[in-house]
């Protein structure tokens, strides 16, 4: 069975629908969603009913830190663009849409994989992956085999092999990727809704759990209508600007 790998899809209606299409075009049998539902993009609302959709047909979701900000407040930390665009989010929901957010889980185990938005060593802290050093930790944090991440908006694979020996990959779309039973293996998809690697197609990824190939996947999409969404969602105009520029831009 294919297992479809989606973070960070960010209220973006237009990424998330091109890319459930192509995962389904390509085998998924199931779907999990790592965090960050929403946050900048135009549709929130639209996202999470798909979201709660593909959980009550047996899906993975776990909360994300935009997901958290949505439930108890903005962070002080946060920048000013996802602040505004969390408060407006939030009135942009209805109370069961806010009901599924606030009970989303902070990280899920099944079949020895973990399911988690920022990290295995402290799921609540939302503490990024920025290279080895926390990827390792990440896995050593974790039993399971396999660790499937979000928070960070680029493709990256990281393992951590039985002698200590640790690697790190950056991958190329449509290539399978045999993950060797013998280490540890964590996974980031990139986002699907706000790639920031210079190419705004959406990311994902295809994991087979019978063979244990895994595979990277970029899915042009109608990037100038998600972008139109956020200019005309009501978000103050400078702010909307910026993030439809984002999106255009894949920064």
């Amino acid at each position: 069975m294919k297992l479809a790998l989606i973070s960070d899809l960010h209220a973006n209606r237009e990424a998330f629908s091109a890319v459930l299409e192509h995962a389904r075009a390509h085998g998924a049998g199931r779907f999990a969603l790592l965090g960050d539902l929403v946050g900048y993009g135009g549709d929130p609302a639209w996202v999470v009913d798909q979201v709660r959709e593909l959980v009550q047909q047996g899906a993975i979701a776990v909360m994300g830190n935009h997901d958290s900000a949505i439930v108890t407040g903005p962070l002080p930390t946060m920048r000013e663009d996802a602040r505004d665009a969390i408060l407006w989010t939030r009135s942009q929901l209805d109370a069961a849409q806010l009901a599924f957010l606030a009970a989303l889980p902070m990280h899920r185990e099944a079949d020895d994989c973990l399911f988690v938005h920022a990290n295995a060593f402290d799921p609540q802290g939302f503490e990024y992956i920025q290279g080895r050093l926390e990827a390792m930790r990440s896995l050593h944090a974790t039993q399971c085999r396999y660790t499937f991440c979000g928070h960070m908006h680029e493709p990256k694979l990281y393992h951590l092999s039985g002698t200590g020996k640790a690697g790190e990959f950056v991958p190329s779309p449509g290539v399978e990727i045999p993950l060797l039973p013998n280490r540890q293996w964590l996974v980031i998809p990139g986002s699907c809704g706000q790639p920031r690697d210079g190419n705004p197609a959406a990311c994902y990824a295809l994991f087979d759990m019978t063979t244990g190939l895994l595979s990277y996947q970029r899915v042009p999409y109608d990037v100038d209508a998600a972008a139109a969404r956020v200019r005309h969602c009501g978000l103050n105009e400078t702010v909307a600007e910026r993030l439809a520029q984002r999106l255009l831009q894949g920064e």
